[in-house]
């Protein structure tokens, strides 16, 4: 019963914050009354920390982290001041771990690596993303006036601005976290270079998509209910979609969550709906897949079939982006859509076209460079190198050129004054 009413009280104040106006707005216009939404003032980090509370009161009550006495501790716990604006949606069990309530004795080396992540995470914000963000914000401003390779370079822009905005604000939470001796959980793992969408939301905001397996997802699909209709599935349709279907709602389950999770709009709710439909019908047709592949005489773990499923999910994260990246609403994300496949011309291509969205062309070089630097360093984490490990074993002379080298980039490269923020921290 404290149980339920902990977890009433956490998503009801979320709800009424941060969804009342959506669902009031909406009641409205659909049976024409004239309801006033409340206006209230969105707490900073309201999801994130509601979320973190939960998975507290809910651990807690299945055994597994003992329940926390000293409410200082507690307070830290749900408002650690590094990740209350974007995450990383921390366990209870994990922080402990992490050393959150340990003596924090001041060490030099986990000082030097803190200030190095720090340093990463203000080059991919400052100097990548805030630079890719001028491009977005210009198109996006008057979608109805854009289309064709406009269209196609925006996005490829916005899935920059995005990842280097987030997974960047995530590295600067982590490097400050470890300067005070506490160890985070990591939120990214090279996401772009997912083979499909389901193992792009293992990479990408990997706490939250946690946070769902393990909240949601286990006990919604182990209900009763979902038993049932997957014994039902097995007996009409055969084994493979009888275990599939309940997957497949548990998945679009989820899905439609996250999008709420994002944001009280339509279209945050069609991304989220959009990735949960891929994911469904993916698990539902993969014998068929597979079967095609052996057709076609394609090894499904070669080097060929690899590269062409990460182009392709590729592909598929960007049209889940089109959701996200229009501000104005479902009207601006269908027509941004349309776009794609219309009004191409090559003059968009020229220079002095796609400097007409306030960039100049070393902006479009620094953007090159830069992602390429990040995707070699992605390709060596990728393989187990760490970075930071590897660069602590050369001469004093080369980490300290490195470092200079860094933060030159950020102070002279930098978009330093034009920052809009970080993207997350209005979640």
């Amino acid at each position: 019963m404290v149980v339920a009413v902990a977890l009433l009280f956490a998503f009801g104040l979320l709800a009424v914050i941060k969804y009342s106006d959506f669902a009031i707005t909406n009641f409205n216009r659909v049976f024409s009354t004239g309801f006033k939404s409340p206006s209230f003032v969105l707490p900073l980090g309201l999801s994130f920390f509601t979320f973190q509370a939960v998975s507290y009161v809910i651990d807690v009550y299945q055994g597994k982290c003992s329940a926390e006495t000293n409410y200082f501790k507690m307070l830290l716990f749900v408002s650690f001041f590094p990740q209350i604006m974007q995450g990383p949606i921390g366990r209870y069990d994990h922080f402990v771990e992490g050393g959150l309530f340990s003596e924090h004795k001041w060490d030099l080396k986990r000082t030097q690596f803190g200030i190095q992540r720090i340093g990463w995470g203000l080059f991919k914000k400052l100097v990548l993303a805030d630079r890719a963000g001028v491009v977005v914000s210009t198109v996006t401003a008057n979608v109805a006036a854009y289309g064709g390779f406009t269209n196609v370079i925006t996005l490829l822009m916005y899935s920059i601005q995005l990842y280097m905005d987030f997974s960047g604000g995530i590295d600067i939470v982590i490097g400050a976290a470890q300067i005070f001796g506490v160890t985070m959980d990591e939120n990214f793992r090279q996401p772009y270079f997912s083979k499909s969408i389901g193992e792009f939301w293992r990479r990408w905001h990997i706490t939250l998509g946690a946070w769902m397996k393990d909240y949601i997802f286990y006990p919604f699909s182990l209900t009763k209910a979902m038993n049932n209709l997957g014994k039902w599935g097995r007996k009409h349709f055969g084994k493979h979609f009888g275990t599939v279907i309940p997957i497949c709602i548990a998945n679009l389950l989820i899905f439609f969550i996250v999008g709420v999770w994002h944001g009280a709009e339509w279209r945050y709710i069609c991304y989220g709906v959009y990735n949960g439909m891929i994911i469904a019908v993916s698990a539902a047709l993969k014998p068929y897949f597979k079967k095609g592949l052996e057709v076609c005489h394609i090894d499904a773990k070669g080097k060929f079939w690899s590269v062409v499923s990460i182009i392709r999910t590729f592909i598929l994260v960007n049209i889940g982006w089109i959701f996200d990246i229009c501000a104005g609403g479902m009207g601006d994300c269908v027509t941004f859509f349309k776009g794609l496949f219309s009004n191409y011309s090559l003059e968009q291509l020229s220079t002095g076209y796609i400097t007409s969205f306030g960039l100049a062309m070393y902006d479009y070089a620094i953007l090159v460079a830069g992602c390429l630097v990040v995707l070699l360093v992605s390709v060596l984490k990728e393989r187990g190198i760490v970075i930071r490990e590897a660069l602590g074993t050369k001469p004093l002379v080369v980490r300290w050129a490195v470092y200079y080298m860094v933060f030159a980039c950020i102070l002279v490269l930098g978009y330093i004054g034009k920052s809009g923020g970080f993207m997350y921290a209005l979640f």
